[in-house]
């Protein structure tokens, strides 16, 4: 973690305050894009956390972004239903009545909760798991790769439970309110650009703790912290755990601003796609995870509108290009523009043990 700059600082207020005032300069849709992709930022700045300090290579956060925002679309659901009726797409599958698992969530503030605990939960679950077991590098990688596909494969097997391939979709109204009057979209987008304050705001004190400290050495080193006396598994579950918590939170606020959530965005590709985000930006920097998600989802917008089967491609060369020419991402760019700027020579990187030659694949 590098942002301890006052030009730095000076510079993500400034940013910030644009960002409040984007309603009265920008189009309606492209402030409806900003604050989809601003809630995607949250999923990344929660991925510098594990990625960039804890050296946890994730490529299973589609998962978690899927369980917050299934959380409330099927609230959504629900919502304006009168007792007894069933989401459309049940009725079309040939239900007779609601799952049970769907129930709970007919309360709104139970469904808020869900966002944060569902993922939060399985998430803690599941990497203590892992983690005890030492799994780590590429094992994890592939793990929590196999993890987003059963999540994907699931949810469009079960069609008359989960809305199949198309998923969750036609919200109106969330307390009431009706989600496609002008005052609504305005206040989801600031209460958007809040939430990612925040999540910037959490995680940046977060690394600056103890706590931080100790994910980093771990990434470093694990077997050092583990002959120093620590045990590094309880912090790799938390930070994997708050990861998770971002992304759900991440995943509610984006079904809010697209009104719909469906299999296609939780699976392989998708969680492959949020690694790409905070590689461009650069893993360690969390001012450049979300510029990297917004670059990346602006691009995909404008590339995938005029040549979408161009899309996928284009991103597998973005990716090639960032992993071996630009490993910091576009905060490395920047950082050497402003070293060399003040004249100030590069810092070295003492090797540390277990790094490979693909510095971002650890």
């Amino acid at each position: 973690m590098r942002e301890r700059s006052p030009l730095l600082d000076q510079a993500w207020i400034a940013l910030a305050v644009l960002a409040a005032l984007a309603p009265w300069l920008i189009s309606p849709y492209e402030l409806s894009l900003l604050g989809r992709f601003l809630a995607l930022s949250i999923l990344a700045l929660g991925l510098v956390l594990v990625w960039g300090e804890a050296g946890i290579l994730s490529l299973g956060q589609g998962v978690f972004f899927g369980l917050g925002a299934y959380a409330l679309a099927m609230h959504l659901k629900l919502e304006g239903l009168n007792p007894g009726d069933l989401p459309d797409f049940m009725t079309w599958s040939g239900r007779s009545d609601l799952p049970l698992w769907w129930r709970p969530l007919g309360n709104p503030v139970f469904a808020l909760v869900g966002v944060v605990l569902v993922p939060g939960i399985f998430a803690a679950l599941f990497s203590w798991l892992v983690f005890r077991r030492r799994v780590v590098g590429v094992y994890f990688a592939l793990i929590t790769q196999a993890l987003a596909l059963c999540f994907a494969t699931l949810l469009i097997s079960q069609q008359g439970s989960t809305g199949g391939f198309n998923g969750l979709t036609n919200f109106s109204t969330l307390f009431g309110v009706d989600l496609a009057a002008r005052p609504t979209i305005w206040a989801l987008y600031w209460i958007t650009v809040a939430f990612t304050i925040l999540a910037y705001l959490g995680v940046r004190w977060l690394v600056r703790t103890q706590f931080g400290t100790l994910l980093r050495a771990t990434r470093d080193g694990e077997n050092r912290v583990r002959f120093l006396g620590h045990n590094p598994t309880p912090y790799k579950v938390v930070a994997f755990t708050v990861g998770a918590v971002l992304a759900g939170i991440s995943g509610a606020l984006f079904t809010l601003h697209a009104g719909v959530m469906s299999p296609a965005l939780v699976g392989v590709v998708p969680s492959i796609e949020m690694v790409i985000w905070v590689a461009v930006g650069g893993r360690e920097s969390l001012l450049g995870a979300i510029a990297g998600t917004l670059l990346v989802n602006f691009a995909k917008d404008k590339i995938s509108s005029a040549l979408p089967e161009v899309w996928l491609y284009a991103l597998g060369v973005v990716f090639i290009l960032v992993v071996t020419l630009m490993p910091r991402g576009i905060a490395g760019l920047v950082e050497d523009g402003l070293r060399r700027f003040r004249r100030q020579p590069r810092p070295s990187k003492a090797p540390v043990e277990g790094e490979t030659s693909l510095e971002g694949m650890k």
